[in-house]
């Protein structure tokens, strides 16, 4: 059901980096609807916004190496049920994550030999580009107000990633991520339909924990954050039902 972004990152067409050389006249406009969204079903969030996330979507983690943090705006494959098919927000008091309001910017690395990390841009997005309407990327040569602003919030969210790597690491170390499965039974259905591939933190695990390695999590700030994943696990059937209620109809049992 949820497996972490590859190479280019999620939602990411291209990687390009911002030039006031090359791009003196760009502007970029805003839009209220984000059609890379139609039809994405989870988003990778940081811990910094689990007490938000979890009061709308479930948040598991991925499978493999290195599992990442994932809210889910559906349980299917294709599904989203917080944006319609034009990547419009259907849900006002909807938490929208960092991750799309990031996009078509980002922070990246232009060579692997090199730590320093370029403001760059997705160009084919229609939302930065040589248009006559929207706000200036630079001025006078410069970048601008908008800008410089555009960078801080995605210095803002490296830092918040490499908070919520080193969250996942701590939480691999104590053994605590185990396979993860859901079970949903709705009226008049004659099986359950069976959602596996994700993590989840172990809760029998969790509730063993005792001495130093509980003390450490309660001291660094663990224990709120999983329990927020924890909570969270309540809006599966509600984001099972916000399908239901959609439209979607399922017509075989699935698995994730």
């Amino acid at each position: 059901m949820a497996s972490a972004p590859q190479s280019l990152p999620l939602f990411y067409n291209q990687i390009e980096p911002l030039s006031s050389q090359v791009h003196a006249d760009f502007r970029t406009r805003s839009t209220d609807r984000a059609a890379f969204l139609a039809g994405q079903h989870a988003v990778p969030v940081t811990v910094e916004e689990f007490p938000l996330v979890q009061r709308f979507m479930p948040i598991v983690f991925s499978v493999g190496e290195d599992p990442v943090p994932l809210a889910l705006m559906g349980l299917n494959e294709g599904v989203n049920t917080f944006f319609d098919g034009e990547g419009k927000l259907v849900d006002p008091n909807f938490y929208v994550p960092a991750y799309i309001r990031r996009y078509p910017f980002l922070l990246a690395r232009l060579r692997p030999d090199s730590d320093e990390l370029s403001l760059c841009f997705d160009p084919t997005s229609d939302v930065v580009g040589n248009f006559e309407e929207g706000e200036a990327l630079f001025e006078n040569g410069e970048p601008s107000e908008i800008t410089k602003n555009i960078l801080q919030f995605n210095e803002q969210f490296e830092q918040a990633g490499a908070r919520t790597s080193q969250f996942m690491r701590e939480l691999k170390d104590l053994g605590l991520l185990m396979d993860g499965e859901v079970s949903i039974q709705p009226e008049g259905a004659g099986q359950p339909f069976l959602y596996r591939g994700f993590m989840m933190v172990d809760e029998a695990k969790l509730n063993e924990m005792r001495g130093d390695q509980l003390r450490k999590i309660v001291q660094n700030g663990m224990l709120p954050l999983i329990y927020a994943h924890l909570f969270s696990l309540g809006q599966m059937r509600e984001l099972f039902a916000r399908q239901m209620r959609s439209g979607w109809q399922p017509e075989v049992q699935l698995v994730g």
